[in-house]
């Protein structure tokens, strides 16, 4: 029996061929393949907590594309409204990086279905009828002009249906090649949201919003959700990531601003980190099931972090990972144990 929708989300699925045995892609001979997408990231956990979730997007429609949707739907995604037209689906390629040297990604996806499908190609309507919230990311305006109007008209329907809004700001440098700064086109769509995921490098690119660099995660929080507050009026809560390296081991955490007031996880140390790919789409996903479960303020961003802590062990960018998981890490966090 499938859950009752409860979020719809819009993104573009992509395939993800990352260079196999820790190879550079100058260096590799083969391609591990995973499916993929901030916001099919975010879908995958959301369902595996327990949350109906639908997921929207844009894809041709061959047997690559197809596959994908089937593995959605085996981590019980609803895939209903997908729409299919146009010739390509989305690529990119990564290779790991470690200690030294950064983990890169390479996209290849203009010109995609999702790329080239503006307003009027999804029936969003139909999509958000009884959903109780849309959630989006900057990744999905960024692509092009198209998918940007894309996301406009989706957020129009969902206020029209007082659908409640969460937005990930979700900066990539490389993906904003239509002509516009991201400044003239993010500030107006995240006007909407009253739930975002944002990150300190995000806020100053879309906001103009800086923080001192010389202050503690804790106090450039405080100082950016404060600005924020003034910029995106109807923000009521906001959740942000943290990555310390300190050699060839991670620091993470979580901060939270709830109802005004701020909120810190505790910083779980990560000695060792399979694939950080997706982990603030996990964060973002567990701070979402919080809200949607009726948490409190520091069990939200203390599951938020186990989540995004915990995909970092995970190849692929999916966390499959389950709440009795989430729950062992908070109590315990990283263990090298047995669990028989």
């Amino acid at each position: 029996m499938k859950n009752k929708i409860e979020l719809v989300a819009f993104g573009e699925l992509m395939l993800r061929l990352h260079a196999r045995q820790n190879k550079r892609i100058a260096q590799t001979d083969g391609y591990d393949a995973y499916y993929a997408g901030a916001e099919a990231n975010a879908c995958v956990l959301l369902s595996r907590l327990g949350i109906g979730v639908d997921y929207v997007t844009i894809l041709p429609d061959n047997e690559i594309a197809r596959t994908g949707v089937r593995q959605l739907q085996g981590q019980g995604v609803a895939t209903d409204h997908i729409v299919y037209r146009g010739e390509k689906l989305g690529v990119y390629f990564t290779e790991q990086g470690n200690g030294i040297r950064s983990t890169r990604v390479i996209y290849d996806r203009d010109g995609s279905s999702y790329a080239m499908a503006g307003p009027g190609a999804v029936d969003w309507r139909s999509c958000l009828e009884g959903a109780g919230w849309f959630h989006w990311s900057g990744i999905s305006a960024a692509v092009s002009q198209s998918a940007a109007d894309a996301c406009v008209e989706a957020l129009a329907v969902a206020r029209e249906k007082g659908v409640r809004i969460s937005a990930d700001f979700n900066y990539r440098t490389t993906l904003w090649k239509y002509g516009k700064h991201p400044r003239e086109v993010m500030p107006g769509l995240l006007q909407h949201s009253s739930v975002a995921v944002a990150d300190l490098d995000s806020a100053a690119v879309y906001f103009g919003i800086e923080t001192d660099r010389t202050a503690s995660h804790e106090d450039r929080f405080r100082e950016c959700s404060s600005a924020l507050r003034e910029k995106i009026p109807n923000l009521e809560v906001l959740a942000m990531s943290f990555r310390t390296p300190h050699g060839i081991q991670h620091g993470y955490s979580g901060a939270l601003l709830y109802k005004g007031e701020c909120y810190f996880s505790t910083r779980h140390e990560l000695p060792f980190i399979t694939d950080q790919i997706g982990s603030g789409d996990a964060f973002t996903a567990g701070m979402l099931y919080g809200l949607m479960r009726g948490l409190a303020p520091q069990d939200i961003i203390e599951f938020s972090a186990a989540c995004g802590a915990l995909k970092q062990s995970i190849a692929g960018d999916w966390a499959l990972i389950n709440r009795a998981e989430v729950e062992q890490f908070i109590q315990h966090g990283s263990t090298g144990r047995i669990i028989r």
